[in-house]
């Protein structure tokens, strides 16, 4: 054997020694989630010696893109985080596997420790498309002194309540608001339309409904917050640095997510660490606490993965109670089961706990694929109506004629028996 030869198989002896005999499981995991979960892969490791996690660390802006790009390069990785809104649409495109005969062949796997209505955003028709990997809503963050100084010692339950303590809390003559509400987000006119009852679809989910009179009535109450100078006419990107201007007391009342609990703690001034506090939302009438959005990120298991019960081993991981607990503490994220509230430490922490209550009262948005385009055209013309570039009247009439276009392939797949 000349020398080439000996160097060439030394190197196929070194390269076959070197390959990893594991099964890879590609798991992609979406912004600062997709860092801090790789800190639980080692267990799963351990405890599955023949399997290996390679985790991707996906930026929430190019997450849907990349996806849907991942989808039509037959590229899908064998799991991946979606936000439960998007659920619909990656069902529509056959990208994800039903799980329910997975769950049903687990042991030990109780599907009634999962927040009822945030599971339930994970059902399409009868069938369950994703596990709930943390939960998420919103509630109303609040100044308890600004409040108290207003004459209010608790925070108001109702609508009406709502709008008379706002009204003690705005100064206009010193530019202070009662409320920040970015006028360019789609989540508080929903949120106001579905506490009152409205439904945002109508004919079997063909055509826009905003011209009912329970989105109607939705609508006027949003705009009236800016009408009477209880929110400013602003973006948040137009507020410099929300967490001083909450501090400073340019507004008291901000309705916002659970990522917020840390970010408050964090940088609002320790004198005012006492100060600030959390409530579920007022309700349009006397059945507090009022809907919020039953939002949050799901797992979920591509139809193409070639090491499906693999990957179904690492979904029921992260979905454990004590997994769940453990990806809390490291990110702040809620759990999505019920019993990891009571070992996490969640249970004492009262700002926490405006968020257990209002996940008792949550609703889902329109299960369909289209849903991510309408919300941009539900903000699109909320924010022209809060400007005054259009009546209420007309920009609910341009929402639905926008879309009823947008669903106009939907009605022509149902029209012809497509589900």
């Amino acid at each position: 054997m000349n020398g080439r030869s000996l160097l060439l198989g030394l190197w196929l002896l070194l390269s076959a020694c070197s390959q990893d005999p594991r099964t890879s499981i590609e798991f992609w995991a979406m912004g600062r989630e997709g860092e801090l979960v790789k800190s639980l892969v080692p267990e799963f490791e351990r405890r599955n010696p023949n399997l290996h996690v390679k985790v991707q660390q996906i930026p929430w802006s190019a997450a849907h893109e990349k996806l849907l790009t991942a989808y039509a390069g037959e590229a899908m990785p064998d799991v991946f985080q979606l936000g439960n809104t998007w659920i619909p649409e990656f069902v529509a495109l056959g990208a994800i596997e039903a799980l329910d005969a997975l769950v049903a062949a687990s042991a030990d796997w109780d599907l009634d420790d999962f927040f009822p209505r945030i599971l339930d955003t994970n059902r399409i028709g009868e069938r369950l498309f994703g596990v709930p990997w943390y939960v998420d809503t919103r509630v109303m963050f609040y100044r308890k002194d600004l409040l108290a100084r207003a004459g209010y010692a608790h925070p108001p339950q109702t609508w009406d309540d709502w709008l008379a303590a706002m009204e003690r809390l705005k100064s206009p003559a010193d530019q202070r608001y009662a409320m920040l509400l970015p006028m360019n987000e789609w989540q508080m006119p929903v949120i106001l339309a579905l506490q009152s009852g409205a439904a945002l679809l109508r004919d079997g989910e063909r055509y826009g409904n905003f011209r009912s009179e329970p989105f109607r009535r939705a609508f006027a109450f949003y705009l009236g917050l800016f009408r009477r100078q209880l929110a400013p006419a602003a973006a948040e990107a137009q507020i410099a640095n929300l967490y001083q201007e909450f501090a400073n007391g340019y507004f008291a009342i901000y309705v916002t997510g659970p990522w917020n609990l840390g970010e408050f703690h964090n940088r609002l001034p320790e004198a005012l660490q006492t100060q600030w506090a959390t409530a579920p939302l007022p309700a349009p009438d006397d059945r507090y606490p009022g809907v919020s959005l039953a939002g949050g990120a799901s797992l979920a298991l591509s139809r193409t993965s070639a090491h499906k019960a693999a990957a179904w081993k690492l979904i029921e991981y992260l979905a454990e109670a004590g997994q769940q607990e453990a990806f809390y503490r490291l990110s702040g994220d809620l759990p999505a089961r019920v019993s990891a509230w009571r070992d996490a430490g969640l249970a004492a922490d009262e700002r926490a706990q405006a968020f257990r209550r209002q996940l008792e009262h949550v609703a889902a948005t329109p299960k369909i694929p289209e849903w991510e385009r309408i919300a941009g055209k539900i903000a699109q013309y909320a924010e022209k109506a809060v400007r005054g570039e259009m009546t209420m009247d007309a920009a609910l009439s341009a929402l639905d004629a926008d879309v009823d276009s947008i669903l106009e392939k939907r009605r022509w797949l149902l029209d012809r028996g497509h589900r």
